[in-house]
C-alpha cells in the first residue's frame, strides 16, 4: 500500500430516513449502529469522523470519544455531504473514504481494499466489487437493488447497471451466473481530493437520471474509478427488520 498517501474516513449520518428514521442511534448489541462503524473503520484509519446532520447523533459520537462534524440539512447526496466534513475538518488529507453508516459489520480488509486502488496513480475514485458465486441464483444476479459493474483487465469500471450486464448470447438467463464471471457493486467510495471537490459540482447526467446510480456521473465525466476486490458478505441495515437479523447474526457470531 502507498504510504505517502494520507487518507480520512468519513462516516455520513443524516437523522431523518423514511424507511427507517433515527437509525445511526439505533441499538445493536448494546451499541449505536454509527458507534459500531466508527469502531470498525477505526482499526484501520486513524483519522474518521461522522458527519452529520442532527444534533443527536453529534452528541452520541461525541459520547463514546468520536469525532463528528455538522453538515448542512440540504445534502442531495451522501458525496457532498463527506466533501463538507472534509473542509470543516481541515481538508488535509489526500484521500477521502465516504464509508455507509448502516454498514456496523465493514471489515478491514474491506478498507485495505479499497486504500490500495491508489497505489494506481491514475485512480480518481475507488470502490468495491464482489464477484457474485456462480452457485446462486439467476434471480439473485437480477435483483436491481444490486448493480452489477463491468471492469477492464486493470480493475476499471467501464459500467454500472441495474440490469444484469454483461448479456451471455446463446444461453438462458438461469445459465449465465457460471457462464461469465459477475461482479456485484458494494457501495463504498473513495475519492481524491481534488476530485471530491470537483464531482460534487458535476450537475446530474443522463445516465444517472436513467439508472439512479450517482457513480454513472462520474464516469460519464471521464473520472478513472478503480475497483477493489472484497469476497466479504456484510450486512447493510436499511429498514428494522435488518437490524432485527443483524442482531440474530451477533448473537450467532
Amino acid at each position: 500500500m502507498n504510504e505517502k498517501v494520507s487518507f480520512i474516513g468519513i462516516i455520513p449520518a443524516r437523522y431523518a430516513s423514511t424507511r427507517f428514521p433515527g437509525k445511526p442511534l439505533a441499538m445493536l448489541g448494546g451499541m449505536t449502529m454509527i458507534e459500531r462503524v466508527y469502531r470498525q473503520v477505526s482499526k484501520v484509519l486513524d483519522r474518521v469522523v461522522v458527519a452529520t446532520d442532527d444534533d443527536r447523533i453529534m452528541a452520541a459520537v461525541e459520547a463514546f470519544g468520536g469525532k463528528a462534524v455538522m453538515t448542512s440539512t440540504e445534502h442531495r447526496s451522501g458525496t457532498d455531504r463527506c466533501q463538507e466534513a472534509y473542509l470543516k475538518n481541515g481538508g488535509h488529507e489526500d484521500v477521502i473514504i465516504n464509508i455507509q453508516g448502516d454498514e456496523p459489520f465493514i471489515q478491514p480488509d474491506q478498507l485495505q481494499a479499497i486504500m490500495s486502488c491508489f497505489d494506481d496513480p491514475t485512480t480518481d475514485i475507488a470502490t468495491l466489487v464482489r464477484p457474485f458465486d456462480p452457485s446462486r441464483p439467476y434471480s439473485e444476479l437480477a435483483n436491481p437493488n444490486s448493480p452489477k459493474v463491468v471492469l477492464d483487465s486493470q480493475m476499471r469500471a467501464r459500467y454500472f447497471s441495474r440490469s444484469v450486464i454483461p448479456f451471455v448470447r446463446g444461453r438462458e438467463p438461469e445459465e449465465w451466473p457460471k457462464a461469465t464471471q459477475y461482479y456485484t457493486h458494494v457501495g463504498m467510495y473513495a475519492y481524491r481530493a481534488a476530485v471530491l471537490e470537483a464531482i460534487t459540482r458535476l450537475p446530474q447526467s443522463s445516465l444517472e437520471l436513467a439508472e439512479s446510480l450517482e457513480q454513472l456521473r462520474w464516469l460519464e465525466n471521464g473520472y478513472t474509478i478503480k475497483a477493489g476486490v472484497t469476497t466479504t458478505a456484510t450486512i447493510g441495515i436499511d429498514t428494522p427488520e435488518d437490524l432485527a437479523r443483524a442482531e440474530e447474526y451477533l448473537r450467532n457470531s
